[in-house]
């Protein structure tokens, strides 16, 4: 049972990168530069631009933003049940 968890768990995190990327093409595409090579260092400055530049546009905070956090929601949640599944 626990391995199904873990592949929840990384699924989501499949489809969390893949919001990350999308969220990067957005950014470049309103003309913020994302520097590809350091993604991974100012993710957390994207993200919040992203949140900033969409909610300015639109009054809503943009559907990636809330994809990518349910995402690495699941995932946390999946890896952390099949922890404790495997441990017992």
């Amino acid at each position: 049972m626990s391995t199904a968890f873990f592949v929840v768990a990384v699924v989501s995190a499949i489809w969390g990168v893949i919001d990350a990327i999308l969220m990067a093409v957005a950014l470049k595409k309103r003309g913020v530069a994302v520097n590809m090579l350091l993604f991974r260092v100012y993710f957390f400055r994207y993200l919040s631009e992203y949140k900033r530049l969409t909610l300015s546009e639109t009054g809503r905070v943009g559907s990636l933003y809330y994809s990518y956090i349910v995402a690495m929601n699941i995932a946390l949640a999946s890896a952390v049940a099949g922890v404790v599944l495997k441990a017992s």
